[in-house]
Order: C-alpha cells, then sequence, then structure tokens
C-alpha cells in the first residue's frame, strides 16, 4: 500500500528522508536515497559494505552535509540544523563502536546523559530507561564489569535519554551472541511498543533484520534498490542476486 499521497499533509511520517546525496569529489557515497519511518515501526537497513547504509544514517541525524535532499522530523524540514540541534528534537543514534564511559557507574553516566540534554527531571528519565532495558539491577556496576551484551544495552539506553521518537542504530548486534542479538532485539521490539520509538537498524545479521523489522530497505553503490515489506524484499529477485544470495 502506497503512503505517497499522505506525504505533502505533514507528519503521517516521523522521519522521512527525500533524495538525499552525499557526493565527495567524484565519489557518490550516497546517490539520491528516499526512505520514511512511521510511528513506533523498525525499518532494517541491509546491503553490503561500502552501500551507503552508515552514510544515510550521518545524513539524516545532521553529521555529514548534504549534497541534496532533505529531512523532514515530525513534518519539520530538519536539513539545516545540526546534530545536536536534530537530537533535541528527537533523532537520536548509537554508533558501531559503544559510547560509554568504561570507569562510570551504569546509572551515573545515563543520569549525567539525560541531564546533559536538559531533561526536566533527569533521575526519573534514567530510572524509566535502565527498567526498560532491565539494568536497573546493574545501576551502580561500572561499566567494563558488565558482558559485552549488557554493555551494548547500556549504549542503547544512553541513546535513549530524553525519550526520542527516532532512534538510528549502527550495526547494534555486533559482536554478539546469538542469544544476546534476539535478547537486544527483543527488547528493541518492546521499545517500539512501550514507548513508540520508530527505529531505523543498520544490521548485518540477516535473522535479526527480517525477524523484527516491519520493513526493509536494501541498499546498493549508494542508492536504494529495493524497499517493501520482508517478505517481499526477501522475494526480490534482484535483491537475491546483488546481496542475500544463498543466504535468502
Amino acid at each position: 500500500m502506497s503512503h505517497n499521497s499522505n506525504a505533502s499533509r505533514g507528519p503521517a511520517y516521523v522521519l522521512q528522508a527525500q533524495d538525499v546525496a552525499i557526493h565527495y569529489g567524484g565519489v557518490k557515497a550516497l546517490d539520491g536515497a528516499s526512505l520514511t519511518l512511521e510511528k513506533g515501526q523498525i525499518r532494517g537497513l541491509i546491503g553490503p559494505n561500502g552501500a551507503g547504509k552508515s552514510t544515510v544514517i550521518d545524513a539524516i541525524t545532521g553529521r555529514r552535509p548534504l549534497t541534496r535532499g532533505q529531512v523532514m522530523l515530525m513534518g519539520e524540514d530538519v536539513s539545516a540544523l545540526g546534530a545536536v540541534e536534530r537530537r533535541r528534537r528527537g533523532l537520536s543514534r548509537s554508533f558501531q563502536r559503544t559510547s560509554i564511559f568504561s570507569r562510570m557507574g551504569v546509572r551515573q553516566q545515563v543520569e549525567l546523559a539525560s541531564h546533559k540534554m536538559g531533561v526536566a527531571d533527569s533521575q526519573a528519565d534514567a530510572d524509566a530507561i535502565l527498567q526498560e532495558l532491565d539494568l536497573a539491577r546493574l545501576s551502580h556496576s561500572r561499566a567494563e564489569d558488565l558482558g559485552y551484551g549488557e554493555q551494548r544495552r547500556l549504549d542503547l539506553a544512553l541513546a535513549l535519554v530524553g525519550r526520542p521518537k527516532v532512534l538510528m542504530l549502527d550495526e547494534p548486534m555486533a559482536g554478539l551472541s546469538v542469544k544476546e542479538s534476539m535478547d537486544l532485539a527483543r527488547h528493541l521490539k518492546q521499545l517500539t511498543a512501550s514507548w513508540e520509538v520508530s527505529v531505523l537498524l543498520v544490521e548485518h545479521d540477516m535473522d535479526v533484520v527480517f525477524g523484527i523489522s516491519d520493513a526493509v530497505t536494501v541498499f546498493e553503490l549508494g542508492r536504494v534498490i529495493a524497499s517493501g515489506a520482508p517478505a517481499e524484499v526477501r522475494a526480490n529477485p534482484r535483491v537475491r542476486e546483488a546481496y542475500l544470495g544463498s543466504a535468502a
């Protein structure tokens, strides 16, 4: 079902990237990509290395200036805003490498991040996030004493301070065991339901992507080559040939 007729009528989408491009000289890292996110939706982004997945997250979050295109957040054009301003408006992200402070306590750093974000009640914000991600029992532990799966959940907790509307995750399952991946995936699915957070998920683990995504977008050479429901994308001949191969 097409939603394009709604696009011009304001925030039917929490996020809309239209014809987004990033060129470096003659290199087209991103060459006119468009995607949308609905409230409470998880959209998986897949594609070979260098396809433009992380670059599109950089473009949407304001870490790299656009060569052309537009980013709309909750119906507002945020294309000219920097990364910090977009974060304050509810657009959050995590990175491939965790951004946690290893020697700081779990609760301490979530509360500090919340305070720096200007959240009115940073204690309540931290409590709610730690509870949601099953980290409350580890509140007083130092980050370096956590297991790797728990550290990734703490990284997610930091991205959730201030209750963002949109969460962009760049390979959050990297380095996790199958059990840890499924555990994190379950937490993500719960978050979209209970907090109505919308998630853009870049991930290599196909089982996770096709298991929890409501929609999947496939990148190749800086362009979108397919987008739709997981089953539809998995069955797409071009996607099978370009990327999924025998894994499909």
